[in-house]
């Protein structure tokens, strides 16, 4: 048996659990869930903060006790902030304005220090205050949309875990939101070439579907589709793009939530909501499985959690 003995939190990432959805799949379909979590910062990003981080030592481009800094939704940055402490770096968080407070208190928690920007310079604000940030101090700068150690680490994790668990069953639709594009091209690179007859699916916000070349405005999936495509989203790596919407996308998570115990968030409610399209036409015993990227706990002062009552229920 496997030593269950971590030298240090960093050990616990990835081996996400896939987990069947029972009560919300249509019958005609099988639907399964990867649900990342089940990281120790509860998101996917614990993956792609871990791969910049070790690339980066590995290089020699990071050197002991130099700050970080990146720009961040809140999930990155937690993760960057969980990586820099187990090993002795400062970390720098810029992010706009409007991304939920939980998000800034957990950096701050784990010891980071958070720079907000304007709303009105959207996420292309933020990033651009990260890159002055790192020349002005001479900061290593993660650069998550444009590092190719963040879909290196999904080709050689992520995908490589999905293939394992699926071995010997059928695999038919992979769906996936995409923020920096690592998740989506750094695994899609990897099941694609196994499964040669995949459908990869990527969901976009019905008002931000820059993929399908459409103009870019605000919406609540936080985490998912800034306002420019990153330069490591490989534009081949799918073969389908599906439209969500805010309340899809909040009713998704919540039904999750209320019918099959799965706790996530919004953009987690968005990719599954584009999950139950692919399975409205999907054949007969088709097997189809979404990435759910974070916990509903990110969460709390947004819409998702708007109208759940604080106070006392009724006997």
């Amino acid at each position: 048996m496997a030593s269950r003995l971590y030298n240090n939190i960093l050990g616990t990432v990835g081996r996400t659990p896939v987990v069947k959805i029972n009560r919300l799949a249509p019958q005609h379909v099988n639907m399964y869930v990867k649900i990342e979590s089940f990281n120790p910062m509860s998101s996917v990003k614990d993956r792609l903060a871990l791969a910049i981080i070790e690339d980066a030592e590995a290089r020699g481009v990071l050197k002991p006790g130099q700050t970080v800094v990146e720009a961040t939704s809140g999930n990155t940055g937690i993760a960057l902030a969980m990586v820099c402490a187990a090993k002795g770096y400062p970390f720098v968080a810029t992010m706009v304005e409007t991304f939920s407070v939980e998000r800034r208190k957990l950096m701050r928690f784990l010891g980071a220090k958070v720079i907000l920007t304007p709303a009105a310079e959207r996420g292309s604000g933020m990033v651009k205050k990260a890159q002055e940030l790192a020349d002005k101090n001479g900061w290593f700068l993660a650069n998550q949309f444009a590092n190719p150690a963040n879909p290196a680490y999904h080709s050689n994790t992520t995908a490589p875990e999905i293939l394992d668990d699926f071995r010997g069953e059928r695999l038919d639709y992979w769906v996936t939101g995409w923020g920096t594009g690592g998740t989506l091209s750094g695994t899609s690179k990897v099941l694609r070439a196994a499964r040669p007859n995949l459908n990869v699916v990527v969901a976009e916000p019905e008002t931000a579907s820059l993929l399908n070349g459409q103009p870019w405005a605000p919406h609540a999936l936080q985490g998912w589709t800034p306002d420019f495509v990153p330069e490591i989203l490989d534009r081949s790596a799918y073969d389908t793009i599906i439209n969500v919407n805010n309340a899809e996308a909040i009713n998704t998570s919540r039904n999750l939530a209320a019918k099959e115990g799965i706790f996530c968030g919004i953009s987690s409610g968005g990719t599954f909501a584009a999950a139950l399209k692919v399975a409205e036409t999907a054949p007969e015993g088709s097997t189809i499985l979404a990435m759910l990227p974070d916990t509903g706990e990110r969460y709390l002062s947004t819409l998702l959690f708007e109208g759940i009552n604080d106070g006392t229920d009724e006997e």
